[in-house]
């Protein structure tokens, strides 16, 4: 059974940090650039940052720039999404997705092969 799954959500106040994790079950991550998307109640779900396969490129959408930071550690199968300086405006379902190739497609949803459940961020006083 091949899967993602997403942790490390929950509910932080603004300006406060929260590290998400992805990690790859029944295939391995290395031949993977990985994704993290984000999707809002009412909203269509948004490219927020992506990482080549072997960690060396990465992509960011301008409204994280600065704040986020994503990396993977191949040796663990596993992505992460570093997230600083959270604003109301962070607040969505998170999910990381995997996109078979070495660079990354950029956020085109359906380019992506294998999607996680999602974690919930909730940034608020």
């Amino acid at each position: 059974q091949l899967q993602l799954v997403e942790s490390g959500g929950g509910l932080v106040q603004p300006g406060g940090s929260l590290r998400l994790s992805c990690a790859a079950f029944g295939f391995t991550l290395d031949s993977y650039a990985v994704g993290w998307f984000r999707q809002a109640p009412g909203k269509e779900r948004e490219g927020v940052s992506c990482i080549s396969s072997s960690g060396s490129n990465t992509d960011y959408v301008d409204s994280v720039k600065g704040r986020f930071t994503i990396s993977r550690d191949n040796a663990k199968n596993l992505v992460y999404l570093q997230m600083n300086s959270l604003k109301p405006e962070d607040t969505a379902v998170y999910y990381c997705a995997a996109d078979f190739g070495h660079y990354c497609s950029g956020f085109v949803v359906y380019e992506y092969d294998y999607w996680g459940q999602g974690t919930q961020v909730t940034v608020s006083s």
